[in-house]
């Protein structure tokens, strides 16, 4: 059974990619100006700007470009970049590690924070420490994140001098200082994280605790400590793990302010670069590519999920 769902959630995902291939290359396409005079400037004469529209196939219909680009992706050709002398898979190879790596600090820093402190609160109902994550999560989801990556790089690399002000460091090459250069973009990144991830903990954690199982098993004398682990923690994890996922395929796109105040080299701001640039191709392909992974790890979301509560795949 529980293969089936698997597969039928794999087979769900064809639909989608193809659907988000389309509305990109649609919007990109529907653009006002032209990539090729933009990358010829104006004094460009006709005859080179249609010799070179011809040469990467953008004088053909618009539904002929786009199933062209398709059967070329299908491929695992992404096709060339029209401002820059690189492919567009070599452009994504060479920034997606940065993008994989801010995101994967950003997720271990707030799951580090979040679900102490979400648990904490649940379990202190009206204390103190209650109001004070409540407090923290409203600030941190209020807080902008371009704002919080300058007031970071100011105290921290500026005025105390404790960290560096972002610059990605392969963590393959110098471990140690490719996490000093990644811990201010990923406390910046990640504080927004954090701050939904507690209360969706805290949320999740009150659910449970007030259940009728939970009290049985309080009632018949198993201690606090077991009901807390045993009974109420599994369960209320369950959500916990699903907004995690979500949020951590959002995380792999929403970046590219970050990446513009710590000059960190990642898919958002290659992305941003290709828009401004009306670089069909590069935005073709790197939309594509972050919305693969948002797509792959909402299944692994789900294909866990399955295991932890069996009535998923079952349903």
């Amino acid at each position: 059974m529980r293969h089936r769902y698997v597969a039928i959630r794999l087979l769900q995902t064809i639909p989608v990619l193809l659907g988000v291939s389309v509305v990109v290359f649609y919007i990109i396409h529907s653009a006002p100006g032209d990539p090729i005079v933009n990358m010829l400037g104006i004094e460009a004469t006709d005859e080179n700007v249609a010799e070179l529209r011809a040469a990467y196939g953008l004088n053909e219909p618009l539904y002929v470009q786009y199933f062209n680009w398709l059967g070329d992706v299908v491929q695992g050709d992404f096709g060339q970049s029209i401002t820059r002398e690189r492919s567009v898979a070599a452009l994504i190879a060479s920034r997606l590690p940065a993008t994989l790596f801010l995101a994967f600090a950003s997720m271990v820093i707030a799951t580090i924070i979040a679900i102490p402190a979400g648990i904490l609160s649940a379990v202190r109902k009206g204390s103190k420490s209650d109001y004070s994550v409540t407090v923290g999560a409203l600030t941190g989801l209020s807080i902008p994140n371009f704002w919080l990556g300058l007031i970071l790089i100011l105290l921290f690399a500026r005025t105390y001098s404790i960290l560096p002000p972002g610059n990605y460091v392969d963590p393959l090459q110098d471990p140690v200082n490719a996490v000093k250069h990644v811990i201010l973009p990923a406390v910046t990144v990640g504080t927004a994280f954090a701050a939904l991830l507690a209360r969706q903990t805290r949320s999740s954690m009150l659910d449970n605790l007030n259940q009728e199982y939970v009290k049985m098993a309080k009632s018949k004398g198993l201690s606090s400590r077991k009901v807390f682990t045993r009974h109420a923690l599994k369960q209320a994890l369950l959500p916990v793990i699903t907004v995690a996922g979500l949020q951590f395929g959002y995380l792999l796109s929403a970046t590219v302010v970050v990446e513009q105040v710590f000059a960190w080299p990642g898919m958002g701001r290659l992305i941003w670069a290709a828009v401004r640039q009306q670089d069909y191709p590069t935005v073709q392909g790197t939309v594509l590519v972050v919305a693969t992974m948002f797509v792959l790890v909402n299944l692994l979301v789900d294909i866990a999920y399955s295991y932890l509560d069996p009535r998923v795949s079952a349903s």
